[in-house]
């Protein structure tokens, strides 16, 4: 069963009544005369479907990208990368669990994984703080991006979170000084490397890991400096505002595409990523492996110069 979001409550009401007829079939034994209803509200259902997700508003996708079973960075990771190899904590202080990271091999070839990990219950949600990077994290990011770099490994970076751990005692370890010196290692990396927006990349928690040459979204991820109730609350005072800031911070793919903030917009199928997740992946697969390609003539000082050249561009245009 999916779990609906409110504005899909037309396709909730029809795909109810088809359960409820399977149900009457299947006590009545009359299962051919309700098939044809049932093929008719099928087609209705995927028409209804097809028509909200050709009009979603900006706050609209951002329920989307947060659903609670869109597929997460594990899920890709496991996936698209064979012979995976985890490696944990930042050789100072401790592993954290919201930022997975090791090597495997992409496609048949050696790279360097990041991984930002919300969790899809409980239990895995609290072990991976909710995808809120904590200071070891974006350290151990740091080393392995240092690590890819030395063994000539591209790097794949999967951003979904609504933004670094906020705690007081991330903010006692370095938080701030520990996400600039991530993205500081990112812009100066001597190897590709392609991230991809799989759900939420929120401000400097997403950007850490997402300095690379080529950034991707999947069509119904959302990228911002702040979340929407957080621009509600500073700009209005008003939580309840968020769906005009979403429209107002232009966070959805489709408008950072247009004003060159990413590069490509990865589709996904009708209803989003979590109704056909296997698919997404693969889809996914072949973008970054495209983007690899392109990518796999570059020197390290051409690397390095194209991606400070990228992220310069955009802090020009969009000043």
């Amino acid at each position: 069963m999916h779990s609906y979001l409110e504005f899909e409550k037309p396709v909730a009401d029809i795909e109810g009544k088809i359960q409820e007829l399977r149900a009457l079939a299947a006590e009545d034994g009359e299962a051919v005369h309700v098939e044809s209803e049932i093929d008719r509200l099928k087609t209705k259902s995927a028409q209804t479907l097809k028509d909200i997700y050709a009009k979603l508003t900006p706050w609209q996708k951002t329920l989307v990208a947060r659903h609670p079973d869109r597929p997460h960075a594990i899920e890709y990771i496991t996936g698209l990368i064979e012979d995976f190899t985890p490696l944990a904590g930042d050789r100072n202080f401790a592993e954290d669990h919201a930022l997975v990271a090791g090597i495997g091999r992409f496609r048949g070839q050696s790279v360097a994984v990041l991984g930002q990990e919300k969790g899809h219950d409980t239990e895995t949600r609290l072990k991976h703080n909710f995808g809120m990077v904590r200071p070891e994290g974006y350290r151990k990011a740091v080393r392995v991006m240092e690590m890819a770099e030395r063994f000539g490994l591209p790097l794949i970076s999967f951003v979904d979170t609504s933004g670094a751990y906020p705690g007081r005692g991330a903010e006692e370890r370095g938080q701030s000084e520990a996400i600039a010196r991530s993205t500081d290692a990112g812009l100066g990396l001597g190897t590709p490397s392609v991230a991809v927006v799989i759900g939420e990349g929120g401000s400097g928690g997403a950007i850490a890991v997402a300095t690379a040459n080529k950034v991707l979204m999947m069509e119904h991820a959302i990228y911002s400096v702040i979340s929407p109730e957080g621009a509600a609350s500073i700009l209005w005072r008003d939580s309840a505002k968020a769906q005009d800031a979403a429209t107002a911070l232009k966070i959805t793919a489709q408008d950072l595409k247009q004003l060159g903030v990413i590069d490509s917009i990865v589709d996904e199928p009708v209803g989003g990523a979590h109704r056909a997740r296997e698919i997404v992946i693969d889809t996914a697969g072949s973008a970054i492996e495209e983007e690899l390609k392109q990518l796999a003539g570059l020197s390290a000082d051409q690397l390095r110069k194209q991606r400070r050249e990228k992220f310069i561009v955009i802090g020009r245009t969009l000043s």
